[in-house]
């Protein structure tokens, strides 16, 4: 169990490494990249959840907040973690980000909203 938790916390101190560099100029860092953007946001998913009660709650009052900032922070993990999924499966495809921000923690005001899907990324087009 230890090991798992070693190769866990390892694994996303990478892609967190990973996912936050600022920019890559060729196609391996692209998809490590992309492969490192996966893994934190399958990982940090039920981040989600709490983000978006204090979003909720802050937009409207404590009850709303917790109820739908519940809810909505459940969906928004769920989609996450497919997104998260979907990059993992399509890393040597380079495509832009289909969820904005990227990760959980880039904007945490932000409501996570998704964009196009397989959209090649602007080096490549």
């Amino acid at each position: 169990m230890k090991t798992s938790s070693a190769v866990l916390c390892a694994g996303l101190m990478l892609s967190v490494s990973v996912a936050t560099a600022e920019e890559y100029d060729s196609y391996p860092h692209g998809v490590i990249n992309k492969a490192g953007n996966g893994f934190a946001n399958v990982v940090s998913a039920p981040m989600e959840i709490p983000k978006n009660i204090i979003n909720t709650t802050n937009d409207s009052n404590i009850v709303f907040g917790v109820v739908g900032g519940l809810l909505k922070g459940t969906v928004h993990m769920v989609g996450r973690i497919g997104v998260g999924v979907a990059d993992l499966v399509t890393a040597p495809i380079p495509t832009k980000p289909v969820v904005h921000p990227e990760l959980v923690w880039d904007d945490f005001d932000a409501d996570t909203q998704y964009g196009s899907i397989f959209r090649l990324a602007d080096e490549y087009e």
